[in-house]
């Protein structure tokens, strides 16, 4: 045992965590933190413009990276602004460790209104996260800090919130650093793997669904050696994208929708195997369809599909097992897809519906121009709805949406935290304007820590999706346009390139132009009013007017 702060027990807490950087704020409350990071050296502290981005970019950094992504804000306020974050790790499942303060111990849930007070603090991450603690003590602090690592990372990851108030950061007391928690594989009863692999062996038409739990389990080189194996075709969902190549002779493409060739490919699969996919809200499969879910979350089994069979378990450590249990049961007997699949490939690929689109254009000349490798972080513009069924991805871990939780302004930090993890590798965030000027701030982060995106600003002048379903639905849009800064003056503004491309289809000629000059690039990309694609011309009826109430 050493005497040493709470400051000091959690940095060298981390440190055994294999904690590399902390995104944070360095707020009167964190002092006693912020001075033990100082101390050391194998901890970068990255300090954002508003506790927004800390969260987001830790998010990103884990999702990129495989490893838990920290998180640092004062107390109230703090925790406040980093919320969209915390929203957006959920929805994605992603570790992130969130480090918080708290007003003086003796003044907590008092109402004494002091500094960034709160009652019940811990309440405002609650809905977000999926674990929450309050330290007291310095002592209490490594066995605590290493329950927050595992519980972020085991079971369903996500994120979770650990906070102490500003005493417990400077006070000294004999404290006991210990190794972090290992984190199990848990696997299902082999029973249960043996009847699954029979119902396997027994249909005519397996399709495998992959979900983000995949990449949470590092488990996409299982995924594709049993898609191999087994030959069974694989649709990714949204957050599955790439954990397989969707050029591999058995992926059939990513985010299905309501309609179209994947939809009919599931509808007729008499087994669906969903992988790590909570199956979301849509259920992707035919009514009497046979769910085996593969999930690490109970809760899942069954939410969507009630006709599933359940197996409980780590994705990296079950898919293996799996694999061998149906080896054991004889293997299955349908044909290999491999031809139906390339057929599906090549039809998508010049699909009249998804050409006729200017979105196909401008998705194009971003495909061209972004070299495949490239880790691409999609915000919540037309052209980032676009990109889950249409932008084809290669390689793990390098398409990041926001999930369901949708945050318009997370692109930017969060491809911000993706090249942090990743900073020999191409980070490309794609972005509106609208969604831009939310963190736009950070544009001093990126300059100040030499973090070299490149990021694309489509810049139509409005909240442009909501100015188009308003003129469609409700006779006109209201109050969506706004006034915009110059983004090439801006980026140059904090020391950063700016570069105005002449139009979307431009793009293809200016962003290896970007890549090649290793710095915190912004792209201004004039464009226009664009329609609803096609496959989306199925709306919910809350989105237009209605003369009654609906059901």
């Amino acid at each position: 045992m050493a005497k040493l702060s709470g400051g000091e027990a959690l940095v060298k807490s981390l440190v055994r965590e294999g904690v590399e950087v902390v995104f944070g704020l360095p707020g009167v409350q964190m002092y006693g933190i912020v001075d033990a990071l100082r101390q050391e050296p194998s901890i970068s502290f990255i300090v954002t413009r508003n506790e927004t981005a800390t969260t987001y970019m830790a998010d990103g950094y884990a999702r990129t990276t495989g490893r838990p992504g920290v998180a640092m804000v004062v107390p109230g306020p703090g925790i406040y602004n980093a919320g969209g974050g915390l929203s957006t790790a959920y929805s994605r499942s992603s570790p992130v460790v969130l480090i918080a303060g708290q007003i003086p111990r003796a003044t907590i849930g008092k109402n004494f209104g002091g500094l960034h007070e709160v009652n019940d603090q811990k309440e405002i991450t609650n809905p977000v996260t999926k674990w929450q603690t309050q330290v007291l003590r310095p002592h209490e602090v490594p066995s605590n800090i290493h329950e927050a690592f595992r519980q972020a990372q085991s079971g369903r990851p996500g994120p979770v919130h650990f906070e102490l108030p500003p005493e417990t950061m400077v006070e000294r007391e004999e404290v006991e650093l210990l190794e972090p928690a290992a984190i199990e594989r848990t696997v299902p009863d082999y029973s249960l793997l043996q009847q699954a692999a029979r119902e396997i062996v027994s249909a005519s038409k397996p399709v495998i669904y992959a979900g983000g739990g995949i990449a949470r389990s590092d488990a996409e080189s299982e995924l594709v050696e049993f898609a191999e194996k087994h030959q069974i075709a694989v649709l990714t969902s949204a957050g599955g994208k790439g954990t397989i190549s969707e050029k591999h002779p058995m992926a059939l493409g990513g985010s299905l929708g309501p309609a179209g060739l994947l939809k009919d490919y599931i509808e007729d699969s008499d087994v669906v195997i969903g992988i790590g996919t909570r199956f979301s809200m849509r259920n992707q499969a035919a009514e009497n369809a046979r769910l085996i879910h593969l999930d690490v979350d109970p809760e899942m089994i069954g939410h969507v599909h009630k006709n599933s069979l359940g197996l409980v378990g780590d994705v990296k450590a079950t898919l293996t097992e799996l694999s061998e249990a149906i080896d054991a049961a004889g293997g299955g007997n349908w044909d290999s897809p491999a031809n139906v699949v390339a057929e599906i490939q090549a039809r998508l690929a010049v699909s009249e519906d998804e050409l006729n689109q200017p979105q196909e254009e401008y998705i194009q000349s971003l495909r061209e121009g972004a070299p495949s490798d490239a880790i691409m972080v999609f915000g919540m513009t037309q052209l980032g709805y676009y990109s889950r069924p249409r932008w084809v991805t290669e390689n793990p871990k390098t398409y990041i949406d926001s999930g369901y939780s949708g945050n318009l302004g997370f692109a930017f930090p969060t491809a911000l935290g993706a090249k942090v993890g990743n900073p020999n590798r191409p980070v490309i965030c794609v972005s509106g304007d609208g969604g831009f000027m939310y963190n736009s701030s950070e544009i001093s982060t990126a300059v100040k820590y030499g973090i070299n995106l490149v990021t694309v600003i489509y810049n139509d002048g409005h909240y442009g999706n909501v100015a188009r379903d308003l003129d469609d639905d409700f006779g006109g849009a209201y109050e969506t346009d706004f006034v915009n800064p110059d983004f090439v003056k801006l980026a140059e503004a904090y020391g950063a390139i700016g570069i105005r491309a002449k139009g979307p289809l431009d793009v293809k000629n200016v962003i290896p132009k970007a890549l090649k000059l290793n710095k915190p690039v912004f792209i201004d990309v004039p464009v226009k009013r664009v329609p609803r694609p096609k496959q989306w011309a199925a709306r919910a009826p809350w989105t237009k007017p209605q003369d009654g109430l609906i059901d």
